[in-house]
């Protein structure tokens, strides 16, 4: 077969072809106390998924094994129709307390990270490495900013940067674990409405995160885990009373005004909305 036709037929799998397909999964990091049991989805090119569960329900665990970090005890993992291992089109956002946010990198230093898994161990960025970093900036509205020390950032400002990094890479699949956590409004609304325009540009997303009713509004799809699949569905099928109750164990009220969605979580009220 010519390599034209090849590229072809590559190009028609991947429309077609799932993103992730899970079967099964049981894993952990001690052979005997398994994190995840039985973990079953798959997900479509160009979805945005939350992944929501509480502490401890194995959310993190679930991107270590989608990284090909963590390799299955039982069952299968495949990215792309192919076992789960590290690879330049996943770009992953990892929680913000595992950063050290004191080394001493700038804002362009950060960004242009995102172009080594790209190059490989013996190549160094180039001028076209550079030119995209710097337009990763400019989609996360930091170019001016380039020259600071991470240090000197907020909160929203760090989250911003790590996303740039994510963008230089040029992933095909992103994984965010808690992008949102500590973070002020804007830079939340701006992290979701940044994630919906690359998933309608076919990107795929997958979001670990606490915000039930952004969820509720803008993903497509929820997963609720919590060390297994509870339910895995489009946000009007699975939120309900039942399903988040045997997720988180307490009480969740999501109520609906309109296009606005407000959860009610907990005995003490807290309300949060999107």
């Amino acid at each position: 077969m010519r390599s034209g036709a090849v590229a072809v037929e590559r190009a028609a799998r991947a429309t077609t072809m799932p993103v992730i397909q899970v079967e099964e999964l049981t894993t952990g990091y001690r052979r005997r106390e398994p994190v995840l049991r039985n973990v079953r989805f798959t997900v479509e090119r160009g979805a945005l998924v939350g992944v929501l569960g509480p502490n401890g329900s194995g959310k993190s665990t679930l991107f270590r094994a989608l990284l090909g970090l963590l390799p299955p005890w039982e069952g299968s993992v495949l990215v792309e129709g192919q076992p789960a291992r590290p690879n330049p089109d996943i770009a992953y956002i990892p929680q913000r307390e595992t950063i050290d946010w004191d080394f001493p990198v700038t804002v362009f230093d950060v960004a242009l990270m995102g172009r080594y898994p790209r190059l490989g161990l013996f190549r160094r960025p180039g001028k076209a490495d550079r030119e995209l970093a710097l337009w990763a900036l400019e989609q996360v509205g930091l170019v001016d900013q380039r020259d600071r020390l991470i240090a000197e950032l907020s909160g929203g400002q760090r989250q911003r940067v790590f996303l740039a990094r994510a963008l230089a890479q040029e992933p095909e699949l992103f994984l965010l674990d808690e992008p949102v956590s500590g973070v002020d409004a804007p830079t939340q609304h701006f992290v979701f409405e940044l994630l919906e325009r690359l998933c309608r540009q076919g990107k795929t997303a997958l979001v670990a995160t606490h915000d039930l009713s952004c969820v509720a509004q803008r993903f497509d799809r929820v997963l609720l885990l919590n060390r297994e699949v509870i339910a895995y569905g489009p946000p009007q099928e699975v939120f309900t009373e039942a399903l988040l109750h045997r997720t988180f164990q307490s009480h969740l009220l999501l109520l609906r005004y309109g296009d606005r969605v407000i959860v009610v979580e907990g005995e003490d009220g807290d309300e949060r909305s999107c």
